[in-house]
């Protein structure tokens, strides 16, 4: 290939890539001046920014503010506002009380209601939650409002559901499919939320049964930007990741839409959820989903989005959103291998290809993907060994993390252009020959095992067409290569970037065996050019460029504060206190009371704190013993009837806390109630490490416990009750964190743990 051509293809290329990532989304610019009638982001901005002021979780002094302040301005659009309140375990054990906020427009002739749903409450217990889930939140605000603007009387109803302690175990979402008579009248569910504070806005469907009536509609509402694709929709299903649209699907039978961001996912549940962080373009994109939405399923059939049928889809540029049957899966697979088959007899009988050339075309794929491969697995541990403080950014995706998948992707595809330089002297048709088999056998197995990802194929079908340029032309025109590569870098180089950000670093091999896999699918333009190995130079040079930058940036400042963390715990039992901390390597701020005395745990009992990702203490330290009031624990009824000994203890707090976490002894529960709360069956059988109930409290209101257990069983519980006050506590004089400093997320932080066990004989 002729340097000029070699040159322009690849720059060509590297716009295509641009490309593919800058169509996902639409651009910002002031719009306070829009119609009225238009989603305004400015003014969802707005809202936003009232609503993240203040951390606002479940028991916060904040978080009755915000409900006020969403009511108001649903008020402000004449619409009358109800409350559910009520207790619930949700998911997991997870007690609370919640408050659901609701409204609801009347429409002309309702088939069933829409539903605009996300929730108010933040994470516990350092989130703003501006984007988690403030975003949604405010989204639906200015949706309304401006669709209310339009004086467009509405077919189906439309009822507005902001729901509370979706952060505990998505009680308020339980609460409303349990016990409101609304719920009968839902027919479909848009659900909006975060998972960082940037980034595309992801749609995402729940469903029990096919997706083919969801996907033909959501198409035919035709929103500008849709970010979709089948494969993240099978991963979503086998995952353990929980939205409330989930409880509607699971408890309700209900189909819906989720559309979440995830990108910026250093965010998520930290401090650092706020206003200013959250991407004006991510906003903007949450409302060019909502609106035409809003118009198309607010006068569509609901009763008619079940389906049987499940459907292949997938977004590129240009063509917004591609959906086909499930139905074609193997017939395009089979067309693609019977094509693959005469391409090989076609190029055999015009001596083009060389079965000892083929076989040598199989090294340089193999070595590429070993290399990768391993550098990609292992390149986490790595770094957290590198640099230990990593281990702090517990859901695993530090800073700088957006610099390492661009170095480890330019490491990849510098491998990939030094190991085929190596093998140059092989003609690129025959060097295709094992790609192309490759991709047929990965397309093979995702049609068995993963067919969300069947789409796979459509690629494929490209490279086959380049194949058949390659066996006619010795020199085929690089340009029309370059398009026949387009689908490949449309459809894959979101990947790319999109499982590391979502999943945190540990997943960055996902990220180099996709650029791999894309570049075998690009040999038929790479395989001309003369200078592979000068490109693989600039790639590593490039690498080290980007891994010298993450490492320049690897430390801790202001913009990007080190999580951190530290308890007061005193065990009743042995009377003592210690300090205690998460962290792996410790702050100069909690080295003021963990540094030289401090000791590894004994290995922590089953009987522990919940947290998110089951972290432990990782130092504690002696501390002086303070006078904390304990909890008062009253047995009120203690009686056995037939078989089975029934108890009612109430635990009542002599301070003001914020959570109490209960534990049994290894024991058997017929039954348990919290507050007047049943506890399900299912959740008592298969219930972690003796959890009984962690209680997240508002208005420092008691647990009252009823049990039902054997009758000649003993029952021990472990409390752990705590205050989120360690830092405003008269009885410490614990400093404010330093700016640099933020508190760790998904863990028990600045707190003041009491922790008591109970024997009832």
């Amino acid at each position: 290939m002729k340097r000029f051509q070699a040159i322009t293809s690849l720059l060509f290329i590297l716009l295509a890539v641009f490309w593919s990532f800058n169509s996902l989304m639409p651009s910002y610019t002031s719009d306070l001046s829009i119609e009225k009638s238009s989603f305004s982001t400015d003014r969802a901005l707005a809202h936003v920014k009232q609503i993240s002021k203040k951390p606002h979780a479940v028991g916060f002094a904040a978080h009755q503010e915000v409900r006020e302040y969403i009511v108001d301005e649903l008020e402000k659009m004449g619409l009358e506002t109800s409350f559910q309140s009520g207790y619930t375990t949700g998911n997991g054990g997870n007690f609370s009380k919640a408050v659901n906020i609701l409204a609801r427009i009347k429409g002309s002739n309702s088939t069933k209601a829409l539903l605009l749903l996300s929730h108010y409450d933040s994470s516990p217990h350092s989130s703003f939650g501006a984007s988690d889930a403030g975003s949604g939140v405010a989204t639906i605000l200015e949706g309304t409002r401006a669709f209310l603007a339009s004086n467009t009387k509405p077919k189906n109803d439309i009822i507005i559901l902001i729901t509370d302690a979706e952060e505990l175990g998505l009680n308020g979402a339980n609460l409303f499919v349990k016990e409101h008579p609304w719920k009968k009248d839902v027919g479909l569910v848009l659900n909006f939320e975060a998972r960082g504070s940037g980034g595309p806005g992801y749609m995402l469907i729940e469903t029990n049964r096919g997706n083919s009536n969801l996907i033909e509609e959501f198409t035919k509402a035709n929103p500008e930007y849709p970010v979709a694709n089948s494969l993240a929709y099978s991963i979503y299903k086998m995952l353990p990741n929980d939205t409330d649209l989930t409880v509607f699907r699971e408890d309700g039978d209900i189909e819906g839409f989720n559309f979440a961001f995830i990108d910026d996912h250093f965010d998520y549940h930290t401090a650092r959820d706020t206003y200013d962080r959250l991407d004006k373009k991510t906003l903007a994109h949450q409302g060019s989903y909502l609106m035409p939405l809003l118009k198309h399923f607010s006068e569509a059939d609901l009763t008619k989005m079940k389906s049987l049928n499940d459907s292949i889809y997938f977004n590129v540029p240009f063509f917004k959103l591609v959906s086909y049957p499930f139905e074609w899966i193997w017939p395009m697979l089979g067309f693609a291998i019977l094509c693959f088959v005469l391409l090989l007899i076609h190029g055999f009988r015009k001596k083009v290809l060389h079965l000892k050339q083929i076989a040598k075309g199989f090294l340089p794929m193999l070595i590429s993907l070993a290399v990768n491969g391993l550098v990609g697995f292992y390149s986490w541990s790595a770094l957290k060994w590198m640099y230990p403080a990593y281990k702090d950014i517990l859901h695993g995706f530090p800073y700088n993390g957006h610099t390492y998948i661009f170095a480890f992707v330019l490491f990849a595809i510098a491998v990939c252009f030094s190991t085929y330089h190596r093998f140059k002297k092989i003609e690129t048709a025959n060097l295709v020959v094992a790609p192309i088999l490759l991709w047929l056998v990965i397309s093979g197995l995702v049609s068995h095992y993963l067919s969300g990802a069947s789409f796979f194929i459509i690629p494929v079908f490209a490279v086959l067409a380049s194949f058949l340029v390659l066996l006619n032309q010795k020199l085929p025109n690089a340009y029309l290569l370059v398009f026949l590569s387009l689908p490949a870098l449309f459809i894959f180089s979101p990947f790319v970037k999109m499982f590391p950000v979502g999943l945190g670093l540990k997943m960055m091999v996902a990220a180099t065996l996709f650029t791999t896999l894309t570049f075998f699918l690009l040999l038929p333009v790479f395989g001309f050019y003369r200078k592979k190995s000068r490109l693989a130079f600039l790639m590593l040079i490039l690498c080290f460029g980007g891994l010298l930058s993450a490492h320049f940036n690897a430390g801790f400042s202001e913009e990007n504060p080190k999580p951190t963390s530290l308890l007061y715990v005193l065990d009743t039992e042995s009377n003592k206190a210690q300090w205690a901390t998460y962290e792996n390597v410790l702050s100069r701020w909690t080295s003021q009371y963990l540094d030289a005395t401090k000791t590894v745990p004994e290995k922590r009992s089953d009987k522990t704190i919940s947290s998110k990702y089951g972290s432990g203490f990782t130092y504690v330290a002696d501390a002086p013993k303070k006078s904390i009031a304990q909890m008062k624990i009253e047995k009120t009824k203690d009686t056995i009837i037939g078989e089975q000994r029934w108890l009612d203890i109430c635990i009542m707090p002599q301070r003001m806390i914020n959570r109490l976490e209960v534990f049994t002894n290894d024991i058997f529960i017929h039954s348990a109630t919290i507050n007047n709360v049943k506890l399900s069956e299912y959740y008592l059988k298969n219930r972690r490490n003796g959890k009984l109930v962690n209680h997240f409290v508002s208005n420092n209101e008691y647990t009252e416990i009823q049990l039902s257990i054997p009758k000649n069983d003993i029952l021990e519980l472990t409390l752990y009750e705590a205050s989120n006050d360690l830092l405003e506590n008269d009885q410490f004089s614990v400093p404010l964190r330093p700016v640099d400093n933020i508190p760790m997320p998904f863990v028990l932080n600045d707190v003041v743990l009491i922790t008591k066990k109970i024997r009832f004989e």
